[in-house]
């Protein structure tokens, strides 16, 4: 098949073109599988086979409500064939980062490997080898790296001194410390029950966040539902579903919500019995909104000169919000991503609370835009079985710091600290230096904040071990590097975010192209070399069997023909509606048994900057800190169309669907004498890019956005030309752990 697909490329291009699909014959298969790449999605993929070879891939075009692929999904078959796709075992030949590499054998591969990490082991301790698993195509069995990190288990060389989620850490100390639990969201078909939807941050038109959302925000508009968005930029889902548009300047969406409370107190619109019967602090909450805590009313005109959203914006919307019910407030998880984040999120919480939205049908939680599917999670089980129950991971023995509780992870360490503790190690007060890093499927150097010091960070470790489909920047770093299979090419079990919810079976379509490994095989033939006979004793396709045995599926035969199996709900979930209904015999998992407006757990941890009551608090590299008369602009770092973080960056149909660039608008761009399409600097004291600019009118003046994702790409001076935004954003965790990815100033000039 190697030759095959290499005779059909010329000028790295796939000849394969959708232009030229053969038509459907006798011999040709229709194999249907599912497409969930890290965006919340789990899309049908129909792909069509001939002679081994994916010819053309379809989505779903069955009943009503269909799991359509977006654009990422439909261009699989040019990532399966990618000619950059690496396809054999590789050792580093030059120097780490350079990108040189030899083939070698597998059996070379992974004999360094077993040495490496018994040589670390022994020389160092366990608590240096350091494991970091991504999601990629995310799936139940071949997934984050879990095989791998079982395996390290098993040899005692698992330390898990991280925890923290990237995309939205800010959002789960706000879901664990107001209402003791991650699982805070309702189902999408419950927004046709409301009469307003305030999409906060919140584009899910581009970044997908469970299949259908687009498609239940048509209907709710069709319907009649009266739909705002707040966002710094004009979206996709602005244009396509709101009726009204309030822009607003990154980092003060704390300060508009509790304006907004301002006004519901006010006017005496919030909901009294609500609070009283059902949460603890409001009237903490309330000293601090109407001044008398410090003698500043958070009214509208106090929110005007931070948010640059007008006073008389901001009371018609806080009249409307508590006037219409139910309403849902979807909180996007991109506010969240800045300093101070989990503050927008607790007064997004607050706010829902106030106007007695909580646990009603067509209201919300005020919380994160997702985190409903935990509903599969309780009650049969998706756990995979374990043989044999040896894998306890070796844990520090200090606990959890500054975090009011937490569904994932034991760990000390933010790992938005990683680059310091990877250059610092003990001697910089963390818990370990670590020597060895092994990264399975996840561009670690790209996606973490401040690339210059990850670059550091790397290459101060003596040994790198990566498994990857493409030379990513994190791969060119690696002195091992393994291929490994896309999903087209193993089998799998998927559980898609959305909800109502549905799993997919991951049939293996093609076989792995070259000398790709999955992710159980490559774990598996380590687990050989370092002599752990009891690792592994099922292919995977009885791995999924086993654990399908387990699962809500009830025709096992039929998910495997079709693909995909949805799981009907008589009605839409609507997170806490127990807790409301009946709140004797359903508490809130906190300590107080209440939604927690005051949060004693956090009032304990005699935090400064983290008050126990939600409050606005200016950030760092915000519009008023002095730095900005060097660095004038704020940057923004979004999600795009055609990426699912970096994944797709490197696929030239949706490259050529969406060129990456600056987003800068016109009054920014003249000021500078900048046109559209030039090529311009983009930097601060942290780093600097070269790429292009694209001059709109959808974004603030003030405001820049550098869609996250792209590879880091320097060249001979150490300048980025990639357009990877990391390269300017700041490696310090907010006080609630939020990663400040959306907080970062900049200039821009012409290159």
């Amino acid at each position: 098949m190697q030759d095959s697909i290499g005779k059909s490329q010329q000028g790295g291009r796939n000849m394969l073109e959708d232009g030229d699909i053969p038509e459907t014959d006798a011999q040709e298969r229709i194999i249907p599988t599912v497409c969930s790449c890290h965006c919340g999605g789990c899309c049908v993929v129909k792909a069509h086979v001939k002679d081994g070879i994916i010819t053309r891939i379809e989505t779903d075009d069955g009943e009503e409500p269909q799991l359509r692929a977006c654009l990422r999904g439909r261009a699989w078959r040019q990532r399966v064939y990618a000619p950059d796709r690496i396809k054999y075992p590789m050792k580093r030949i030059g120097a780490r980062g350079e990108g040189r590499f030899e083939p070698i054998s597998w059996d070379e591969a992974l004999d360094t490997i077993a040495g490496e990490l018994r040589r670390i082991r022994n020389t160092y301790g366990p608590e240096a080898i350091l494991f970091w698993g991504g999601g990629g195509d995310m799936g139940m069995l071949q997934d984050s790296g879990k095989r791998m990190a079982r395996l390290l288990a098993l040899m005692d060389s698992f330390v898990n001194l991280y925890w923290g989620i990237a995309s939205f850490e800010g959002g789960v100390f706000a879901d664990m410390s107001t209402f003791g639990t991650y699982w805070t969201g309702s189902t999408r078909d419950d927004l046709l029950n409301s009469r307003l939807i305030l999409m906060w941050g919140w584009d899910p038109s581009v970044t997908i966040q469970d299949t259908n959302t687009a498609w239940y925000l048509a209907q709710a508009r069709e319907a009649g539902v009266r739909i705002i968005s707040v966002d710094p930029r004009f979206t996709s889902s602005t244009a396509t579903f709101a009726h009204q548009w309030i822009p607003i300047w990154p980092g003060t969406d704390a300060a508009m919500l509790i304006a907004m409370a301002n006004v519901i107190i006010t006017k005496n619109l919030h909901d009294q019995a609500f609070l009283d019967k059902y949460t603890v602090g409001f009237d903490k909450f309330k000293e601090y909104v109407m001044g008398q805590e410090d003698g500043v009313p958070k009214t509208p005109e106090w929110a005007e000169p931070i948010t640059g959203v007008p006073a008389e914006t901001i009371r018609n919307l806080a009249h409307e919000y508590a006037k219409t019910k139910p309403s849902a407030l979807i909180a996007g998880i991109g506010p969240g991503r800045s300093a101070y984040g989990e503050q927008y999120h607790r007064a997004a919480i607050t706010l829902s609370a106030m106007t007695g939205n909580i646990g009603i049908p067509g209201g919300s939680s005020g919380s994160r835009s997702w985190g409903t599917v935990g509903l599969l999670q309780i009650g049969p089980g998706m756990k995979i079985p374990k043989s044999p129950a040896r894998d306890k991971p070796v844990q520090p023995k200090n606990k959890l710091p500054n975090r009011a509780t937490a569904p994932f992870g034991h760990g000390t360490v933010n790992s938005c600290l990683l680059n310091d503790a990877l250059l610092k190690g003990r001697a910089g007060g963390y818990p370990a230096d670590h020597k060895l890093m092994y990264i399975n499927n996840s561009n670690v150097l790209n996606q973490w904040p401040n690339t210059g010091k990850t670059v550091a960070a790397f290459k101060n470790l003596e040994f790198i071990v990566v498994e990857e489909q493409f030379m990513t920047p994190t791969a060119r770093f690696a002195d091992i590097l393994l291929p490994s299979t896309t999903f087209l090419e193993q089998c799998d079990l998927v559980m898609g975010a959305q909800m109502p919810p549905n799993y997919g079976y991951r049939t293996k379509v093609i076989e792995p192209l070259g000398e790709c490994k999955s992710q159980l095989d490559i774990a598996s033939a380590l687990a050989e070399r370092l002599g752990i006979a009891d690792f592994n004793d099922k292919s995977a396709d009885e791995w999924v069997e086993q654990m399908l045995q387990s699962s809500y599926v009830t025709d096992i035969p039929a998910l495997r023909e079709k693909g995909f199996q949805k799981i009907t709900l008589p009605e839409p979930h609507v997170a806490f509606r127990k807790q409301i209904e009946d709140p004797d015999n359903n508490p809130f998992p906190t300590p107080s048994g209440k939604i927690e407006i005051y949060s004693q757990v956090i009032a304990d941890m005699n935090k400064p900057d983290l008050p126990p009551i939600p409050k606005y608090i200016e950030s760092w590299e915000s519009r008023n800190d002095p730095l900005r008369a060097k660095y004038p602009l704020q940057l923004i770092t979004t999600h795009t169309r055609r990426r699912a973080h970096t994944q797709f960056d490197n696929i030239p149909w949706l490259r050529e669907l969406d060129p990456h660039s600056v987003g800068m608008n016109s009054t920014d761009a003249e000021a500078r004498s900048i046109k559209d399409g030039d090529m311009v600097r983009v930097f601060n004291d942290r780093g600097q890019i070269i790429i292009p600019v694209k001059i709109i009118e959808t974004i603030r003046p003030g405001v820049v956005d550098i869609p996250q994702g792209a590879w880091y790409a320097p060249d001979e001076n150490g300048i980025d030309r990639g357009g990877c935004c990391n390269v300017l954003t700041l490696d310090r965790p907010s006080p609630g752990w939020a990663w400040p990815t959306n907080t970062a100033l900049v200039q821009i000039e012409k290159a």
